[in-house]
């Protein structure tokens, strides 16, 4: 069967001596895997289309896992997230997440606009960190696993101070918070951030300037809650961690 779909670049692994295989999340069928023939020679005119983050359209046929590359063409490379050391172990980080988090085949026009709106985010020089977090939090809606904002997890109540309990899945009162001595105090802007990353879409997300301590609390809070909840052994994540220790 053939497909034509818009696609993004998630994941590109060589595969035999000229070739590579290319995971696209695509508007209309979810993610999928295509090889791209010769694609590691140096003159091939699909080099480019199997490159990470590559935004076009892919004419491909399909008879049983993989499909076959026909054409592509590119609507946006995203060269100049590849050429910057950060911009990249972001978007490798959304990338990644993505490819583990999704199924094969599994339609979500929101999340593949999501998704394209952060790479755009980054090329456009937005926050890194802010697009990070607004994307995880469309991720874990996705598979259910977005923490309680609203409310408090145990008690259900909305009044006093706040605190963020990864274990128990969300934010805790005063009253509530002996349950969980780890629980993270919230600031109500704090608060309020964590509720505009789960709620904001990132399509219209302007600059958002976020003091670094800030930042450096949400992050700490988020990873948190990733690994009590979602626990993946992510490589990406794992160099954005070295970045950060060693100061790159």
């Amino acid at each position: 069967m053939q497909y034509r779909v818009q696609g993004i670049v998630i994941r590109s692994m060589d595969y035999g001596e000229g070739n590579k295989i290319i995971t696209l999340l695509t508007l209309e069928f979810g993610k999928m895997a295509v090889i791209v023939r010769g694609a590691k020679k140096v003159k091939s005119r699909y080099a480019s289309v199997a490159q990470l983050f590559t935004y076009g359209d892919y004419l491909f046929f399909k008879s049983g896992q993989l499909g076959t590359l026909n054409h592509a063409e590119i609507t946006d490379s995203h060269h100049r997230i590849r050429d910057d050391l950060y911009k990249a172990a972001y978007a490798s980080y959304m990338a990644e997440l993505t490819d583990r988090m999704l199924a094969d085949q599994e339609a979500n026009a929101f999340l593949f606009e999501q998704l394209r709106a952060a790479l755009q985010g980054l090329e456009e020089d937005k926050d890194m960190q802010i697009i990070g977090f607004m994307y995880e939090m469309k991720i874990w809606m996705h598979a259910g696993y977005l923490p309680e904002l609203d409310a408090c997890v145990s008690c259900r109540s909305v009044q006093g101070d706040m605190r963020f309990s990864a274990g128990m899945g969300g934010i805790l009162c005063d009253r509530c918070r002996g349950k969980d001595p780890q629980a993270i105090p919230l600031s109500a802007g704090m608060l309020k951030l964590l509720r505009i990353f789960a709620q904001a879409d990132i399509r219209r997300l302007g600059q958002i300037d976020v003091k670094p301590e800030t930042k450096q609390a949400l992050k700490q809070l988020m990873r948190s809650y990733f690994d009590a909840h979602i626990g993946l052994n992510l490589k990406s994540r794992h160099f954005l961690e070295q970045m950060e220790k060693y100061g790159v």
